[in-house]
């Protein structure tokens, strides 16, 4: 298992180096912000101070060893809109985004997973097919899309929610089912094709010639034995959440990093979008790391390189 760890934390440096080079070099194809941030009345020699002031005026190589050595150092800079510390500035939106993929996990977990178990125990109930239909639905609907029409039926037209921002529970409902409704849909169908795969095995006939129930088979078995395809997926879920919050934060005028990393590529703010992408990136592979470790957990045969 040490060996194991060790080759994925190799793994996970070399990717985080990468997202971190292809993040900085990509941000200096959209422009440059020293325009953005001086006034319409600004010099050319106001332009160059500012530029100097912010480190931009040296080569882009220099440029990018400093980041680099910051990076090293875990200093992540000072925003060049706000003038603050970006670990300052996310710190004070990170608690926002967590609440709503919490919130959005909630949804997906509580809905997808016993919808999923229901439509493979049964599968031939009239049921069943209403219950396809709405994750068919949720799996094509456009995040935004989905954030729009519940602003409308259930903000404006019902007024039973806040239509956006924070500050309450309410405010929080819609954000997270908005973004949980996708996941909720791939959680319902990789659980019922999971289920499904094992009961056609031999072990679930044996159990159900012995006169074992549905209740005890499903609580016993099926259960845990399906575990490992929705482990793989949830990992892959929660990098899909912090990309749809990016949508939905913007929708619902929720205060949180998705929101702050369009306003943040929208203004050039270099620094702060690194911070954001860099983070996202340590919790992808922070997440999928623990994926492969709860593999061994679930299924003791991959402990053993997968023999009996």
């Amino acid at each position: 298992m040490s060996v194991f760890l060790l080759q994925r934390l190799g793994q996970a440096l070399v990717a985080i180096f990468g997202v971190m080079t292809l993040v900085f070099f990509i941000q200096r194809l959209t422009g440059d912000p020293t325009y953005l941030l001086v006034p319409e009345t600004a010099t050319q020699a106001d332009i160059e101070a500012m530029r100097r002031s912010l480190g931009l005026d040296q080569p882009l190589v220099v440029q990018y060893l400093n980041y680099l050595w910051d990076m090293l150092r875990f200093d992540f800079g000072t925003s060049y809109v706000q003038n603050v510390p970006v670990t300052q500035i996310i710190a004070s939106r990170l608690p926002y985004t967590l609440q709503l993929a919490a919130g959005a996990l909630f949804v997906a977990f509580v809905i997808g997973l016993p919808v999923g178990l229901a439509m493979a125990i049964w599968r031939k109930h009239r049921f069943t097919n209403v219950l396809m239909g709405i994750v068919l639905g949720a799996q094509s609907m456009p995040t935004f899309w989905s954030g729009i029409l519940m602003i409308m039926v259930f903000g404006v037209w019902l007024g039973w929610l806040p239509p956006s921002g924070s500050g309450s529970f309410a405010h929080l409902v819609m954000p997270s089912i908005a973004l949980g409704l996708l996941s909720m849909a791939t959680y319902a169908r990789i659980a019922r094709s999971s289920i499904l795969d094992e009961m056609s095995k031999d072990y679930v006939r044996s159990a159900r010639a012995r006169g074992v129930g549905t209740g005890r088979l499903v609580g016993k078995h099926l259960v845990r034995n399906s575990l490992i395809p929705v482990i793989s997926i949830s990992a892959l879920e929660i990098s899909q959440l912090l990309a749809g919050a990016v949508i939905v934060e913007t929708v619902f005028a929720w205060p949180g990093l998705g929101q702050l990393t369009v306003q943040s590529v929208q203004s050039r703010d270099f620094v702060v979008v690194q911070g954001i992408v860099l983070l996202g990136a340590f919790v992808t592979i922070s997440v999928n790391l623990l994926a492969d470790i709860l593999y061994g957990v679930v299924d003791p045969r991959i402990r053993k390189g997968g023999k009996a």
